[in-house]
């Protein structure tokens, strides 16, 4: 592939130059902004979301994810409708997306109906600007805001409509072509992790030592466990805790499915708290849980003093005697995996809040191997770990080059540093970019979290 032949200089801080045949046209040109909400008519449109795959059809059944109280100030996005996310653009996953469908988005977003250009060229435009945050120099206040007066007064590159068809063309078969390479390597890691998790799930619940007799149970994720173990309850050897800190200063902690992270408060990432004098201490050894979302949470183990919100659940192991800390961290993650703990849950699924109540986790069944036996296991889960994910890391980081080849190319395309004029197009077919694990989603600050019993 060539560049163009002749290029000009534009004004543009994130763009030196374009082709010399193409022009710059204001944004106000081709984006005209609706403002039209759903009001009382929420049941005639499904709830929308952008993520990182662009925007998709958001299953509200599966409970995943926060909602609103109402949907009435929801925005109606309509086919061939751009939808931006123009404040905290840094810290947000995915600003740009075009819309196919008939919905309703947050009315946080700015939506535009798109005329006068061809939208998906427009839509991989400022999809190669998201990519790298290049429209920095419009940013205004600390929740780095573009003002869409500002917004629309500026200029995009425009080529002429059928070079414009032609680069979608281009683009499509390109990104399908990668999105199908990255879509082998992530089924191929969706395997690995599977695997890992049925290894996993048979070690903490059928032990090391072969040739033993089992005993069944009631539990779903452990249908039978070795003779000679017993079944407790998480009573008999965890207290749940509550200290609130009182004043700031503590590192905070996210719970994630990875387990707990500290999080940099410095940047404007997703909830924040006015202040974390009211959330609770976690000291080191101690577990705390996301028992708010039984399907996306998580749990961990602090390594150091912090704090975390005072919905989640913190609780210590006192029961050191017969119970390693590490080999029940390993269970309450199965548990989350497996969707053990969800079954119990209380709460609406539907608006995202599927909780699980103190006294039912105090209840919860597991099983409590000799002590032995539990480091062994531990052991065990840590050296297949290691040979797993060694073959995971390789796949992904060649996931990471096959995403980083694509914006790259996307980039140069949409901004004419590349011809692809003359290119034939081979018939193929549109593969979309598919996720590894969970979309990434811009989700809004939600209130209400309610207090541990």
């Amino acid at each position: 592939m060539k560049p163009y032949p002749d290029y000009f200089i534009t004004p543009l801080p994130w763009l030196p130059n374009i082709p010399a045949h193409w022009e710059l046209v204001r944004n106000k040109n081709i984006f005209e902004e609706t403002k039209d909400v759903v009001g009382d008519d929420i049941d005639a449109y499904p709830l929308l979301s952008l993520t990182t795959k662009g925007i998709i059809l958001r299953d509200v059944a599966s409970g995943k994810g926060k909602f609103p109280k109402d949907f009435n100030t929801y925005k109606i996005v309509k086919p061939g409708d751009m939808a931006f996310c123009l404040f905290d653009i840094d810290e947000t996953p995915r600003t740009v997306g075009l819309s196919q469908y008939n919905g309703m988005l947050t009315g946080a977003y700015t939506i535009f109906h798109v005329a006068n250009i061809n939208p998906h060229y427009a839509y991989y435009y400022y999809l190669s600007l998201d990519n790298v945050k290049a429209m920095r120099p419009l940013y205004s206040g600390l929740r780095k805001t573009i003002n869409t007066g500002t917004f629309l007064s500026c200029k995009l590159p425009l080529p002429p409509r059928p070079e414009q068809d032609q680069i979608v063309r281009f683009l499509d078969w390109k990104v399908s072509s990668i999105n199908k390479l990255i879509g082998v390597n992530q089924k191929q890691i969706e395997c690995l992790n599977e695997k890992l998790l049925t290894v996993v799930n048979d070690l903490l619940t059928h032990g090391v030592k072969q040739n033993r007799a089992y005993m069944k149970t009631n539990m779903d994720w452990a249908s039978e466990i070795p003779l000679e173990w017993e079944i407790s309850r998480v009573r008999n050897h965890f207290e749940i805790l509550k200290r609130i800190a009182g004043s700031e200063g503590f590192d905070v902690f996210s719970v994630t499915q990875q387990g707990l992270k500290v999080r940099n408060i410095n940047l404007y990432e997703g909830q924040l708290a006015a202040n974390y004098s009211g959330y609770q201490f976690v000291y080191p050894g101690e577990f705390a849980m996301n028992h708010m979302d039984l399907l996306t949470g998580g749990v961990g183990i602090a390594d150091h003093l912090g704090v975390t919100s005072p919905d989640y659940r913190v609780f210590r192991l006192f029961d050191e005697e017969r119970c390693y800390a590490a080999y029940y961290l390993k269970i309450f993650q199965l548990c989350y995996r497996r969707h053990a703990f969800y079954r119990f849950g209380r709460g609406a699924a539907n608006v995202g809040r599927w909780r699980l109540p103190a006294s039912v986790f105090k209840n919860f069944e597991i099983p409590l191997p000799p002590y032995d036996e539990q480091i062994e296991i531990v052991r065990a889960i840590e050296i297949e770990e290691h040979k797993i994910k060694t073959v995971i890391d390789c796949l992904q980081q060649e996931i990471d080059v096959l995403k980083e080849f694509k914006k790259r190319l996307i980039a140069d395309v949409v901004t004419g540093k590349i011809d692809v004029r003359g290119i034939e197009i081979p018939e193929y077919d549109l593969v979309e970019e598919d996720s590894d694990g969970e979309s990434e989603e811009n989700t809004e600050s939600m209130e209400g979290e309610m207090d541990e019993e």
